[in-house]
């Protein structure tokens, strides 16, 4: 659905929070109830009589109209996307309490800056400066949260901070990254999957394109796993999200979506031993800042050692108690990164701030210290 024909629609009172820049998703079910979805108070509710089942029954049948599809009880189901708009409504055959739709909002901008990061306390600058330097030397960086946790966001930042002069290919079922509309001068091309171009059909033309970075919008599938396994395998670098509740527990949570009979040792040994860094970002109310914060929580390194056995140094962890641990990451970060023409030293951190949580092996506690 093109921009052209979104135009055509008629929001209504829904547009008040379409322009809303802190707005990220209006949810609407259960015969009346909207829910907003903002960067700096989280998901709450408001209230709103005019937007009711009438109103999103015609927005419904506006979408359905353009587009020259059906939206009935024999088609219950129904996507609209626009450049910076995605719609999805399900029909009140399916949703017995009253038509829903959500209503999510994919701008062409980027929402994070160093400033922002810092001033947010999203992140501490020494990690921040870490892990631009990984960006810098080609580290594979997969960011790992929970809905709404801001993993896209915190991606499209990440991806703002590659060399200009490296061309980039994006990946996605459902736009979101908007890289080459954020930056129109650069060798970036965006490539969208459908049900003719599979993830992997578009990877093998990717390939070809020659591009020094991939970025996959999220890896939820068996297919988006062997993508990313595939990219990193054949030597280009990839930024990523995935749905996960702690960074270390990312290369697992990568083989449960494969659905194979892979045996799971040597499938996590090839993970470990092409992806480097691992982030987990949390979304929360914070008591103390009196707002829905955004915050990294968890930075691990993965490596295989020279047993040939994954490890993850936990580099950096906060439990929501504030206790903080801080590690080095190990000679086998450094020497990659060196190779990559970024030298860092032995010791980047003070790492007295808690006792720190070491050598995760295969994704379980315990193991070597990773400094």
């Amino acid at each position: 659905m093109n921009d052209a024909i979104f135009s055509q629609l008629d929001f209504g009172p829904l547009d008040e929070f379409l322009r809303l820049d802190d707005v990220t998703d209006i949810s609407y079910s259960n015969g009346g109830q909207v829910w907003l979805k903002t960067l700096s108070k989280g998901v709450f509710k408001v209230e709103r009589p005019e937007i009711n089942n009438a109103l999103m029954e015609k927005l419904a049948f506006q979408c359905s109209n353009v587009m020259g599809k059906t939206f009935n009880m024999a088609h219950p189901f129904l996507d609209a996307e626009s450049t910076e708009l995605r719609m999805n409504f399900v029909h009140d055959s399916i949703a017995t309490n009253g038509i829903a739709c959500l209503i999510r909002k994919t701008p062409a901008k980027i929402r994070l800056n160093k400033e922002k990061l810092l001033n947010e306390k999203y992140v501490s600058e020494d990690l921040l400066d870490f892990l631009l330097q990984c960006v810098q030397g080609h580290a594979n960086i997969i960011v790992s949260g929970e809905t709404g946790s801001g993993k896209t966001e915190l991606v499209k930042y990440l991806a703002s901070t590659t060399k200009e002069d490296e061309k980039i290919i994006s990946i996605e079922d459902t736009l979101e990254l908007h890289l080459d509309r954020i930056f129109p001068h650069r060798d970036i091309v965006a490539m969208k999957t459908n049900n003719i171009a599979s993830y992997t059909d578009v990877l093998v033309t990717c390939m070809r394109q020659n591009p020094i970075w991939i970025l996959l919008s999220e890896v939820r599938s068996a297919e988006a796993v062997l993508a990313v396994r595939n990219s990193i395998s054949s030597g280009h670098h990839i930024l990523s999200t995935i749905h996960s509740d702690k960074a270390a527990s990312i290369p697992m949570r990568m083989y449960s979506l494969l659905e194979s009979n892979q045996e799971v040792d040597q499938f996590l040994s090839t993970i470990h031993r092409y992806v480097q860094i691992g982030v987990y970002v949390k979304g929360y109310m914070s008591k103390e800042l009196g707002r829905f914060q955004r915050e990294i929580f968890e930075i691990c390194e993965f490596y295989v050692d020279e047993d040939n056995v994954a490890q993850t140094n936990v580099i950096y962890q906060k439990s929501m108690d504030g206790k903080m641990s801080l590690n080095n990451p190990t000679k086998h970060l450094r020497d990659y990164l060196a190779i990559q023409g970024v030298l860092l030293p032995d010791t980047i951190f003070r790492t007295n701030v808690n006792p720190p949580n070491n050598g995760v092996s295969q994704g379980q506690v315990g193991g070597q210290n990773g400094v």
